[in-house]
């Protein structure tokens, strides 16, 4: 009697697994990066149906930004504590039903408040797919491979905005911005419900309800003064007086995870991991270059080339396929170059893509002045994001994944948050006027400023051991 192995039939359906729970963790990931950008282009009509303020209408924005990045601590503690599968889901579902409230709107105040829950929603589950790689791809370089699919689907999700807003928006109805997520989310919560066994990574412990209060309110603070003084300037009660109270919360907090906290919600001790400590500081300083990339790239092709919102959005399509394919092969180099090498490579192109980029002008065409140098930073942005994220997470202790990768994804998300006001004002300080030249002078400082961001990043990635791999 013949008996015929099944191991190589097990490895394959085993491996067909494990990319099929990839695949669901980029999808989420694609999605919560999506809705970030993905209603900018339907915000005229959506203001026309519901009447917002002039200060109202940015609040649909704003307010999954807020909720976003000031949960995501949380998201990611809980994570851990709970298990990916129920995090995960209930992310899902939390996210899903907060876009049928808000497809559904009638008023301004339940569509800010559809959007703030969807910014929850996105909190649990943007750690919960970090967890997920983690738990899954535990070789190094299939875990390499996983990191540079998932930051190139959030990549990928950010640049799509635009060009699915518009389409959307134009084809149907602002309202399916919101509503197409419906289906698509019931699709992945049964997934994540038959794919991702119903585990915990962490001890079974009690939630700490004091650090998870003030850090939550103390991010959620800071972030949003940040945002006013983009508005309102920095010395203005509107940005100090939240700043302030966001500092003190975050002081608070840090005591009490410090000392009083049993089961602290962000275990101080995790900072002494060089990877976690580095690889937070270099995502930190990088929203801030993500953000001079994207956004204001795309305010200098409308403003100063008198693009629309949807061919600026089709400008940057080659720039984020570029992103999408070197992320990729960045994943497959991590391995053997190590974190510096790939990080001081992508700071290079950063130094020269933005260098590029501040000399064009009000008189300059696309493709020698926009399309060069933004595909040059593209392939930084390709090399370096990935290898942050293995970077910070690649040594967190098993069952902390979660809260390590919450940690990452906040630093990136704050960075974001005070970059974009950062450079706003110096955008808005520097542009002598409103003519596209005025313009045109105003962003090419900010590109500048970009690069000085990147030479940080570089000397911020010394501090990591020379061959430290993802």
């Amino acid at each position: 009697m013949t008996t015929i192995s099944t191991t190589p039939r097990r490895a394959r359906a085993n491996a067909s697994r494990a990319w099929t729970i990839l695949a669901l963790a980029c999808a989420c990931q694609f999605m919560v990066i999506l809705d970030s950008s993905i209603v900018n282009v339907a915000l005229p009509s959506v203001d026309r149906d519901l009447g917002f303020s002039d200060t109202g209408l940015a609040w649909v924005v704003n307010g999954y930004l807020l909720t976003f990045a000031g949960f995501m601590l949380l998201g990611g503690r809980a994570a851990d504590l709970f298990g990916p599968r129920r995090m995960l889901a209930g992310g899902l579902a939390v996210f899903s039903a907060a876009s049928l409230v808000g497809g559904l709107a009638n008023t301004a105040e339940i569509l800010v408040a559809a959007r703030v829950a969807q910014g929850m929603g996105a909190a649990m589950m943007a750690p919960a797919t970090l967890v997920v790689i983690n738990t899954h791809f535990t070789e190094e370089s299939a875990r390499a491979r996983a990191f540079g699919a998932w930051s190139a689907a959030g990549g990928v999700g950010g640049m799509a905005g635009a060009v699915a807003g518009g389409a959307i928006t134009t084809g149907l109805s602002w309202r399916w911005v919101f509503l197409i997520n419906v289906p698509i989310g019931a699709v992945l919560i049964v997934m994540a419900l038959a794919y991702l066994a119903a585990t915990r990574t962490g001890e079974r412990q009690s939630l700490d309800v004091v650090g998870a209060v003030t850090g939550t309110a103390g991010l959620a603070a800071l972030i949003y003064g940040v945002m006013r003084s983009a508005d309102h300037g920095w010395t203005s009660a509107q940005a100090l007086v939240p700043v302030a109270g966001g500092l003190l919360l975050l002081g608070v907090f840090t005591a009490v995870e410090a000392r009083g906290a049993r089961n602290p919600i962000l275990p101080l001790r995790l900072f002494r991991i060089r990877g976690v400590a580095v690889g937070s500081g270099m995502l930190l300083l990088f929203g801030g270059v993500a953000i001079a990339m994207w956004y204001f790239t795309s305010l200098f092709l409308q403003d100063v080339l008198h693009y629309s919102a949807l061919k600026a959005g089709l400008g940057q399509t080659p720039a984020a396929v570029t992103f999408m394919l070197v992320a990729r092969q960045a994943a497959a180099l991590l391995p053997r170059a190590g974190v510096r090498a790939l990080v001081l490579a992508g700071c290079a192109c950063f130094v020269v893509g933005f260098g590029w980029l501040a000399q064009a002008s009000a008189g300059s065409g696309y493709v020698t002045s926009v399309l060069g140098p933004t595909l040059i930073i593209a392939v930084g942005i390709g090399l370096t994001f990935p290898t942050f994220m293995a970077a910070a997470t690649a040594d967190a202790p098993e069952g902390e994944v979660g809260i390590v990768g919450g940690v990452a994804a906040t630093a990136n998300q704050v960075g974001g948050s005070i970059g974009l006001a950062v450079l706003a004002t110096v955008a808005s300080a520097t542009a002598d006027g409103d003519s596209p030249a005025a313009l045109a002078s105003g962003y090419d400082r900010v590109f500048l400023m970009a690069a000085g961001l990147a030479v940080a990043i570089a000397l911020v990635s010394l501090l990591l051991p020379r061959r430290q791999n993802g």
